[in-house]
């Protein structure tokens, strides 16, 4: 992608961090969310890891510092791609287990990142929750494309790394893509009629 078009979708998430409703860092929380998953999203990147022996001993406590993985070959279904990244992520950044795909919820979180193209950053959450709701939601506003929602945004949010050393705190857009409180995340995309794209992760 050109490096023009990455600044401005990375301009897109800070702002969209300290302009969204809810706690400081941008993160929303409510109650229990739906125990449906199809499969784990193993197939679309988990267990595709860098350093071989770094993963023996189980999760490591943070994660690879400047892990930056290359992308996975695109399988054609962004929904598939977006937890397939979120995967690789987990486990060649930090040895995590995959989370499942909830592809139950991605119909849901399709309206998601198209209500709030509207509404703005995270109404959604609010607004029109997934059955009963993922417990955080993250978000990518008014990015390029698919692929940059996927590569881009999801790299610069893991980039953020834990905030205390606890990834299981949730308090960033790290903390949602590393606990081990959730099982599942459901991606949703929506581009504008003017061409740019709101991607939404809902974790549960």
């Amino acid at each position: 992608m050109g490096t023009r078009s990455w600044l401005f979708g990375l301009l897109a998430l800070t702002l969209a961090c300290e302009g969204s409703i809810g706690t400081p860092d941008g993160i929303e929380r409510q109650g229990p969310g739906i125990d449906t998953g199809a499969d784990t999203g193993a197939d679309a990147g988990a267990g595709t890891g860098g350093d071989p022996g770094q993963c023996a001993d189980g999760p490591l406590a943070n994660p690879v510092p400047n892990c930056s993985p290359e992308p996975l070959p695109s399988t054609g279904d962004i929904h598939a791609d977006c937890v397939g990244r979120i995967n690789q992520f987990r486990w060649e950044c930090q040895c995590l287990p995959p989370l499942v795909r909830w592809a139950d919820g991605e119909a849901c979180t399709d309206s998601n990142a198209e209500y709030d193209s509207v509404n703005g950053v995270h109404a959604s959450f609010y607004d029109m929750a997934c059955g009963s709701g993922g417990r955080a939601q993250n978000e990518c506003p008014g990015w390029g494309s698919n692929d940059q929602v996927i590569t881009g945004c999801l790299q610069a949010m893991w980039d953020e790394g834990p905030e205390d050393g606890d990834p299981n705190t949730v308090n960033g857009h790290y903390e949602s893509m590393a606990s081990t409180s959730y099982t599942q995340v459901a991606c949703g995309f929506f581009t504008t009629p003017s061409g740019s794209v709101w991607g939404v992760q809902n974790f549960d």
